[in-house]
């Protein structure tokens, strides 16, 4: 029995140098497009929230300096988002995250939003970056589908997991897939994310949070305030039938 090449899956692995002069960051900053802009605002605001209601000691950056070689600083990468926990102890005046540094550890988890000015460097070289640079989880999202054809794109989800010494890919495709760095499952369609397998408990921004709970705390109030309105009208209604009762027992003792 033979099978196809395409239904055959083929794992490779390789060494990578953990510095080179193509991983020099230019020093003019890429421009995102407004959908990558809030979807990364987004994620920002969902990790914060969580970190928040979980009681981890962490901070979310967008767009922070990731460096890993001491002799030349514009080596490294400036993930999308960043998870990192612990902070480093000097954050309020961190302009980047230099893992030679006393207290200053990679990201837990890390976000790309694949880009529609390069996605080749989505798919085809930012897993070694972040290989060298000790990222524990990476996703590389792609939900508006920029992925090129000629790489196996666009697929909505890859996920990377740290396996010591490999940072290896675990899924390409749509989600859900479980992530090990926020123990909850990422999804595709919509992207989003959840407590449960079943899609159900999803996460909320810190504001989503507050405004639900203005809601329950509103409609906890109305539902009050219904149930008062209930029992008044019980009071009356039994009043009103005590009174009618008394009027017929008035008009029986006139008769009699």
């Amino acid at each position: 029995m033979t099978m196809s090449a395409a239904s055959t899956l083929v794992a490779v692995h390789y060494r990578v140098r953990p510095v080179t002069d193509a991983w020099i960051l230019p020093e003019v900053p890429v421009p995102e497009s407004h959908p990558h802009s809030l979807l990364v605002r987004y994620f920002v605001a969902l990790l914060e929230a969580w970190a928040a209601r979980s009681g981890v000691d962490a901070i979310v950056a967008s767009n922070l300096a990731l460096r890993w070689h001491e002799a030349d600083p514009r080596i490294g990468i400036d993930p999308d988002v960043a998870l990192i926990t612990p902070p480093p102890p000097d954050m309020r005046e961190l302009s980047s995250l230099c893992l030679w540094k006393p207290g200053h550890f990679a990201p837990r988890l890390a976000i790309e939003v694949v880009s529609e000015g390069h996605p080749y460097k989505d798919y085809r070289d930012l897993h070694e970056k972040y290989a060298a640079s000790g990222v524990g989880e990476l996703w590389v999202l792609d939900p508006f589908g920029h992925g090129p054809r000629a790489l196996g794109g666009p697929v909505a989800i890859q996920q990377w997991v740290r396996r010591e010494p490999m940072l290896e890919r675990v899924h390409f495709g749509a989600g859900p897939v479980f992530s090990e760095a926020v123990q909850a499952w990422l999804w595709s369609e919509p992207l989003r994310i959840t407590s449960d397998a079943q899609g159900k408990q999803l996460w909320l921004t810190g504001e989503e949070y507050e405004r639900t709970a203005k809601e329950a705390e509103r409609a906890s109030k109305e539902a009050e305030r219904a149930a008062k309105e209930v029992e008044r009208a019980k009071r009356e209604a039994a009043e009103a039938r005590a009174a009618e009762l008394e009027q017929q027992l008035a008009e029986l003792r006139a008769r009699g």
